[in-house]
């Protein structure tokens, strides 16, 4: 395999390390927080919180969803990192909550990718509304009886946070 195809960000590591120095810190969620936001690449969720690497757990994944594997970190996260609170924070003009499931099915197959169908990628015309049942999610777990949820819409107009739920 050749690594060409990411010779970019293989400089730009090489660029970050010559300058490392490792800043000790532990693996536990410093503030006892974890958040979860889509993977929109103009969130930055440590800037956009003001925090600082260590102080939180980040998951990511399209249209910040509540899925069975970000369930199975919290259980790590809560019972083995530190983390305590966790927020759930969608944002303005994500395209899973601007499209229907078979809208992104159509896109995919329009890309010239695969029959997507089998897949459910949570899309939802009313974010609030998948906030709310997200955060009920979690708060149903009974692996997760002890943490405090939250949940929130990120306006990338202006960058602050709504409350929702």
């Amino acid at each position: 395999m050749s690594f060409e195809d990411f010779s970019d960000v293989l400089d730009g590591n090489r660029r970050f390390a010559a300058d490392y120095r490792d800043p000790d810190l532990k693996a536990i969620a410093a503030r006892g927080l974890a958040v979860l936001t889509c993977m929109d690449s103009r969130i930055d969720p440590l800037r956009m919180l003001g925090i600082s690497p260590g102080d939180a757990k980040i998951l990511r994944n399209a249209g910040a969803r509540v899925t069975e594997d970000v369930l199975r970190t919290l259980v790590l996260a809560t019972n083995l990192l530190g983390v305590e609170r966790f927020m759930i924070v969608a944002h303005t003009n994500c395209r899973m909550t601007n499209v229907t499931e078979a809208d992104v099915h159509e896109a995919v197959r329009d890309a010239g990718g695969p029959d997507t169908r089998s897949l459910a990628f949570l899309t939802s015309l009313d974010v609030h509304e998948s906030v709310r049942q997200d955060v009920q999610r979690v708060k149903s777990s009974p692996y997760l009886p002890r943490l405090t949820v939250g949940g929130f819409r990120y306006h990338l107009e202006t960058g602050e946070l709504e409350a929702i739920c």
